[in-house]
């Protein structure tokens, strides 16, 4: 067992492993169906016959499941973990927050289901059938009691940034969805306004809900395994607040030369140059995780990388020129990979690697499984964002020439595409291991002579006066 492990871990353990086996059972469902999609786009006729599994609902039921089953249960997990260690003591509610992981799970089952029998809503990020939505609303804030409760019952007064951002994530989703399903789908706004609460629904899933979840972890994880204090924690506070003022307001980047006004998507540039502050702030505090050799440093890095070059890629592709040449393109889907893939994703794995030993107070099982995941993840997100930029920029690059026809279109990116494929093969290979490695440590007796794989410093994070 490591060091730092408490009672308090063993007290909570209940709800938490229920959270990560489920998100780790839907990485893997998703990755199945993601490998499908990426067929397709290079071999139209791949499965056609099967109505359940044309490209509209592969996808859709791949991202339904990536986001709302691995993010979600994971970020949720996490989230209820350093919030419950930051309160010195064991969760409470736990009653709750296993009732609610289990309706969430069946609320994503249902929308699966859904989906996959044309009941899909056809908007991004936002799959779910509208009947399955109230379920997600409520179940999610059962399980947001817990770790709200451990918000405000804390024993140590001190407010940390691990704890503004799991809290905000817990408090935003639920208003988000509700703001998304009453003018989506209760009264439904008309015209444009559509594709304006679509696109705000999904850049604040991103911005102030997936990004405060990794980055609640990240900020936890970073001092207690480097064992350092954070070294300019005073623009903590100022970076946490410009994510929360600032990031739904990008949304409109999406809509640069649509039937909207103007104003919209220039606001969204103007914002996404604002929030690169949030990133100065984020890299000033977390550079030390790019020093560590610790497996869960390894993923964290990995991460806050790919969370800079995603803003500065945002940022970038807001401007008018930019994005006449970039929009519609297999571009909008490497950056939407690069932030939920590369960013959310490998930070919840380095806090997945961080956690579960002191969760269940024992070691990994394998640690070549550990440096299997490690290698096989790396490579193939950056083989599969890769190969999506430069299919992007060929497909851009010929939708701009009048003599280009699409059979020559397809042709020139269908290499590219392959390799997104294999990238995502090497993806779904190492995301088996993970959860083979998850499941023999999580299910096996505690052998107290064997040594820990991590045995991180003493904690260390400073507290905002």
């Amino acid at each position: 067992m490591s060091s730092e492990w408490t009672p308090n871990d063993a007290a909570s353990r209940g709800p938490l492993l229920l959270l990560l086996a489920s998100g780790l059972l839907w990485l893997v469902v998703s990755g199945g169906l993601a490998i499908i999609a990426s067929v397709q786009l290079h071999d139209p006729a791949f499965l056609t016959d099967c109505s359940i599994l044309t490209y509209g609902r592969v996808s859709t039921l791949s991202e339904t499941a990536f986001v709302y089953g691995w993010l979600a249960n994971t970020g949720l997990a996490l989230a209820l973990w350093v919030l419950g260690r930051l309160a010195g003591e064991p969760l409470r509610a736990q009653n709750w927050a296993i009732a609610g992981a289990v309706l969430w799970n069946i609320g994503v089952t249902v929308a699966l289901a859904g989906v996959a029998t044309g009941d899909a809503t056809g908007f991004t990020l936002l799959g779910l059938p509208s009947y399955v939505q109230l379920l997600m609303f409520f179940s999610y804030g059962a399980i947001a009691v817990s770790g709200l409760l451990a918000w405000s019952g804390r024993l140590r007064k001190a407010s940390y940034a691990s704890h503004w951002y799991a809290a905000t994530a817990l408090f935003v989703f639920p208003w988000i969805l509700s703001i998304a399903h009453v003018m989506l789908f209760m009264a439904p706004v008309r015209g444009v306004l559509q594709a304006i609460i679509a696109g705000w629904y999904a850049q604040s899933v991103w911005t102030l809900w997936l990004a405060p979840l990794s980055l609640s972890v990240a900020y936890y994880v970073v001092p207690k395994v480097t064992g350092r204090v954070l070294p300019s924690y005073a623009y903590a506070a100022p970076g946490f607040w410009c994510l929360i003022f600032i990031g739904g307001l990008t949304g409109g980047r999406h809509l640069v030369g649509g039937p909207v006004p103007a104003w919209i998507p220039s606001v969204a540039v103007v914002s996404c140059l604002l929030l690169l502050f949030h990133t100065f702030a984020v890299t000033l505090n977390l550079r030390g995780a790019f020093l560590g050799k610790a497996v869960a440093l390894r993923f964290v890095s990995f991460g806050i990388g790919a969370y800079i070059v995603g803003a500065i890629a945002d940022a970038v592709t807001s401007f008018h020129g930019v994005a006449a040449r970039t929009q519609f393109t297999y571009v909008d889907e490497a950056q939407r990979q690069l932030a939920l893939y590369a960013t959310v994703s490998t930070i919840l794995f380095g806090g997945i690697y961080y956690a579960l030993p002191l969760i269940t107070g024992k070691a990994w099982f394998s640690r070549r499984l550990v440096r299997t995941h490690l290698v096989l993840a790396g490579s193939g997100i950056l083989l599969l964002v890769g190969s999506l930029c430069l299919a992007g920029l060929v497909q851009s690059h010929d939708l701009l020439d009048p003599q280009v026809e699409f059979e020559d279109i397809f042709q020139h990116t269908r290499p590219w595409l392959v390799t997104a494929t294999l990238a995502r093969v090497i993806l779904l290979v190492g995301n088996m291991a993970f959860l083979a490695n998850f499941h023999l440590t999580a299910c096996r007796t505690p052998d107290i002579s064997r040594p820990a794989s991590f045995r991180p410093p003493a904690a260390m994070e400073t507290p905002v006066t």
